[in-house]
């Protein structure tokens, strides 16, 4: 749509551009006709003329008469083809204006497109004139500045908040410890611990993403080395086994050796965890998880597919934003699994998309730079 616009755009200056060359072509060459077709004036024979003079004077006059007329239809034939040619120059020219024109415009677009959330520390830096698109690109380059400015803090708040609140989820936790560990609580206590150390889990377990959320989007790989994902595959299904024996899930590994990228250890094992958790624990019983993937020298491809319903695939696209539900509430563990491999994926230069398989249940696809 925007590659049409701008096209549109291009096509409204070409045309203006070619109809104000044809006009001034067209005023020239009327302007033209005009001066070259005044008549010749005619001489008056004097009375003490022979007739012979007469005749011959005559003839002439419409010798130079007709010549006139030849003249004349040659003009306007002329005209006519040099409209013509003017109508084709008129259009390349026009073209070649709004493209020059529109070209400034064009690459602030592309650059502007180019910078996403993960990326505001880039600017336009647009140089030349101090004219109007200079100060458009400025503009834009201002409100990235403050987008950074604002993503930053947003960042930096939830990281600290994360941190600043398990002090007290410590102390509460050990409050409860102490109050099980009177030689007779009662069991009311016991049971009102129980459930508090449920909740004290989950919200522990919804800080631990805030901040892996928060390292991934700072970019944060000062830890990167060597990972093999086909290892991280392995650790997360053992960490989920119990969980895939009592939903009697069937789970199938297909992975080609060398599947490796360079990162951060705990960010890409993060990831895959978050893949596998997510796979097991929005699956259906007896369901079945498919794990496969590829690599070459450009990129390592890592495919986890469940079975299930249908989905829509609209409804699928949102998964990758933090607290997204495929119809459930927003209750329970904290909704930000793919958030998390979603922002662990772009922090390594890679990306993640979500499919709705037609026959039912989701592919997620994890592309990783190569090794």
């Amino acid at each position: 749509m925007i590659g049409q616009r701008r096209r549109t755009v291009q096509w409204r200056f070409t045309i203006l551009y070619a109809v104000v060359f044809l006009l001034s072509g067209i005023g020239l060459l009327v302007l033209t006709f005009l001066l070259s077709g005044g008549s010749a004036s005619d001489v008056a024979p004097s009375g003490n003329q022979s007739g012979s003079a007469e005749l011959r004077i005559r003839l002439l006059e419409e010798q130079l008469s007709t010549v006139h007329e030849q003249q004349a239809r040659q003009l306007l034939a002329g005209s006519v083809l040099a409209l013509i040619v003017m109508v084709v120059v008129s259009l390349l020219l026009g073209r070649g204006l709004a493209q020059r024109v529109l070209r400034p415009l064009r690459l602030i677009t592309g650059a502007t497109r180019r910078i996403s959330a993960d990326s505001l520390d880039q600017r336009l830096a647009v140089t030349g004139p101090a004219d109007e698109v200079k100060d458009l690109a400025d503009t834009i380059d201002e409100l990235l500045e403050r987008l950074e400015t604002s993503f930053t803090a947003q960042r930096r708040f939830v990281a600290n908040a994360s941190h600043e609140l398990r002090t007290p989820l410590a102390t509460m936790r050990a409050s409860l410890d102490v109050a099980v560990a009177k030689p007779t609580p009662a069991t009311s206590t016991v049971a009102l611990a129980d459930r508090l150390r449920t909740q004290l889990d989950r919200v522990d377990h919804l800080l631990d993403g805030f901040l892996v959320l928060a390292r991934a989007q700072h970019g944060a790989l000062a830890d990167a080395a060597l990972v093999d994902l086909g290892d991280l595959v392995d650790t997360a299904l053992r960490e989920r086994s119990a969980d895939t024996r009592s939903k009697g899930l069937t789970v199938t590994v297909d992975l080609p050796p060398g599947m490796t990228t360079v990162g951060s250890p705990a960010l890409l094992a993060r990831l895959v965890g978050n893949v596998v958790d997510n796979a097991v624990t929005h699956n259906e019983h007896n369901g079945w998880i498919k794990i496969s993937g590829s690599a070459d020298e450009n990129e390592t491809v890592l495919v986890v597919d469940t079975g299930g319903r249908v989905l829509d695939q609209q409804d699928v696209d949102r998964l990758l934003l933090p607290f997204e539900r495929l119809g459930e509430a927003r209750t329970g563990t904290a909704g930000l699994g793919l958030s998390i491999v979603a922002s662990v994926a772009t922090a390594h230069n890679g990306h993640v998309t979500l499919l709705a398989r037609p026959e039912g249940g989701l592919r997620v696809t994890i592309h990783l730079p190569a090794s």
